[in-house]
C-alpha cells in the first residue's frame, strides 16, 4: 500500500558527484512520514521518468536528486517521491496514506480542490 507521498515537489538541483539518493527538506520528510534512509519511489511528472532511491535529509525548501539519479531530471521538473509499507488487513480499515502537497519553494500547503481531482482530503 502506498504509504505517503509529496506530490508536485520541484527540483532545485541534480548533483551527479554526489553517491546517491534524493535530499528532501526536513519538514516536508516529517510531513509525509519518510524516514532518513528510506526506500523511495520518484516518478518525474515533466519526462515521465520513474525510479527508486532513498531519503536523505536535505536544507529548507531543497529537493535535489543526487549520484545517477541526477542524470533523469532537471532542474524545475515537479516529483511525485512515494513510500510504501506493508499492513495486515486489519490495519486498513480506516486506513488513508498521508499526502503532503507543496509549493513552488517547496513549502506545505493545504490539500488543492481542482476540477475534481483531488477529493475533499486531498486524496488524488
Amino acid at each position: 500500500m502506498m504509504k505517503s507521498k509529496i506530490h508536485r515537489a520541484k527540483v532545485t538541483g541534480a548533483d551527479l558527484n554526489y553517491v546517491g539518493s534524493i535530499s528532501l527538506d526536513p519538514d516536508v520528510m516529517a510531513r509525509a512520514d519518510i524516514l532518513e534512509w528510506e526506500k523511495v519511489h520518484v516518478l518525474d511528472i515533466d519526462n515521465g521518468a520513474r525510479f527508486e532511491t532513498y531519503a536523505i535529509v536535505g536544507r529548507p525548501g531543497e529537493v535535489t536528486l543526487n549520484g545517477a539519479a541526477a542524470r533523469l531530471v532537471h532542474t524545475g521538473d515537479r516529483l511525485i517521491v512515494i513510500t510504501y509499507a506493508d499492513y495486515d488487513e486489519a490495519e486498513l480499515n480506516g486506513f488513508a496514506p498521508t499526502i503532503v502537497h507543496v509549493d513552488d519553494h517547496n513549502r506545505p500547503v493545504p490539500d488543492p480542490l481542482v476540477s475534481g481531482r483531488y477529493d475533499v482530503a486531498g486524496h488524488g
